[in-house]
């Protein structure tokens, strides 16, 4: 009893905690525009705040500094609308090497990933509408939910314990599994036939970003970016898929039209 209690223990806050983001994130999504958009300058500066914090413990009023800035200059780009604005991207990346810190290649480079996600996801908002978002949530959300409750069923093999402990086989090929049904149905409705392998893809993507994530929190001796969500740990900690998926998705971008516009 006690080890079943042990196993689902943090499972009521994470519910709790997921029920209020899936209903912010529903209402910006649907609305786009600035309230889209606010969210995610918002959130790009908490990761980049979280992300500071954790590779430099002992400077806290500087990594409250770097997510303002952060946010600030995702504003200016989304205000802005130029493609002349995107450089800035690499200010928040680079004021955060002023001072030393751990790991500075990596905070760089990962504080550079953030922004772009930032700037993605607004990008897919705008140009691929609603349906393209809502597909992204969802692979990210069925591959992270099945694998969170299929890992901690089955168990099994550990996926890569030198970097992730918990992360086992059977949740990861389970988020798979997922994804590629849901990709199934997006094509039903409308979407290309191309997000039957994009799907998985994807979730593929989102995994591998939440294990970078897990291995940079082993670096810097953390549990949890921070505290902020009740159950889930930080803003990091819950969007650290995203950012591995919607980079993925930019990359892609560069070689063809993604098939999401029939969906939105």
């Amino acid at each position: 009893m006690t080890q079943t209690a042990g196993r689902w223990g943090d499972l009521r806050k994470r519910v709790a905690s997921a029920i209020v983001m899936a209903a912010i994130g529903a209402v910006a999504v649907g609305w786009g525009g600035l309230a889209f958009a606010t969210v995610c300058c918002i959130v790009t500066g908490l990761m980049i705040w979280e992300l500071s914090a954790m590779t430099a413990p002992d400077r806290t009023t500087r990594a409250i500094l770097l997510g303002l800035i952060a946010a600030g200059t995702l504003a200016l780009i989304l205000f802005m609308h130029s493609p002349f604005y995107l450089p800035l991207l690499i200010l928040p990346p680079i004021a955060g090497l002023w001072r030393p810190r751990r790991d500075r290649r990596f905070f760089t480079s990962y504080a550079l990933a953030i922004m772009l996600t930032g700037y993605g996801l607004v990008a897919l908002r705008e140009g691929q509408g609603v349906g393209a978002i809502t597909w992204i949530i969802c692979v990210v959300v069925v591959s992270d939910v099945l694998g969170y409750f299929v890992g901690r069923m089955v168990g099994g093999p550990k996926f890569w314990p030198k970097i992730s402990p918990k992360k086992t086989w059977s949740g990861t090929v389970a988020g798979w599994v997922g994804a590629l049904v849901l990709g199934f149905g997006f094509v039903q409705l409308g979407g290309g036939a191309a997000l039957i392998w994009m799907s998985p893809l994807l979730a593929f993507a989102g995994q591998l970003g939440d294990i970078f994530e897990s291995w940079l929190k082993r670096r810097s001796a953390v549990k949890d970016s921070s505290s902020l969500i009740p159950g889930h740990g930080g803003v990091l900690d819950r969007f650290d898929a995203l950012i591995g998926v919607v980079l993925v998705l930019l990359l892609l971008a560069q070689f063809g039209e993604l098939p999401l516009t029939a969906a939105g």
